[in-house]
């Protein structure tokens, strides 16, 4: 049972692995396009305008898509207090329920997110003339990759035998001051 756990831990890694290396490029051609804007507004009169709408687009393409690097490290929203209370079998059937409840939820942002994008491309941005879906497509696209990743990261949670109780030792204990 211990090799499931181990194979789903080292699968998350990998698609994180991705993952961070496509939010890096994001944030480069962010902070590029940022200064291309401070820069053609400020300092070189040149008539730039698609650098505003650029820069939400990849802003928003790199956030939804670090979510899922966040489940991955396992520093997405839990209840610390009350997951380092309780013995390690209740430990792993919490985790686990975590995991389904985040994953119904990303499934469901996936789902209405399709929806999304395919009206999006009926729209068109205002300085590209593109339709809007393909930024769009960041929504269902990074909660598929949130889903990926809460599955394999339940799988993990339910095999593991010792990992949550690393876990729970590692939480500082609340009481102590």
């Amino acid at each position: 049972m211990g090799d499931i756990a181990s194979s789903a831990k080292i699968l998350s890694k990998r698609v994180n692995w991705l993952v961070e290396r496509v939010c890096v490029a994001l944030l480069v051609l962010l902070v590029l396009d940022v200064w291309l804007g401070v820069l053609v507004r400020y300092a070189i009169p040149l008539p730039l305008t698609f650098t505003e709408e650029l820069a939400r687009y990849l802003m928003i393409w790199m956030a939804l898509l670090a979510v899922s690097s966040g489940i991955a490290y396992r520093e997405h929203i839990g209840v610390a207090f009350l997951f380092e209370r309780l013995p390690a079998s209740a430990r792993r059937w919490l985790a686990v329920a975590f995991d389904v409840v985040g994953f119904a939820f990303f499934f469901a942002l996936f789902w209405y997110g399709l929806g999304f994008a395919e009206r999006g491309m009926s729209r068109f941005s205002m300085i590209y003339g593109m339709p809007k879906g393909y930024a769009f497509a960041g929504v269902p696209l990074a909660a598929a990759v949130a889903c990926v990743q809460l599955a394999l990261m339940g799988v993990h949670d339910f095999f593991a035998r010792e990992e949550l109780d690393r876990i729970a030792a590692a939480t500082p204990d609340p009481r102590v001051r």
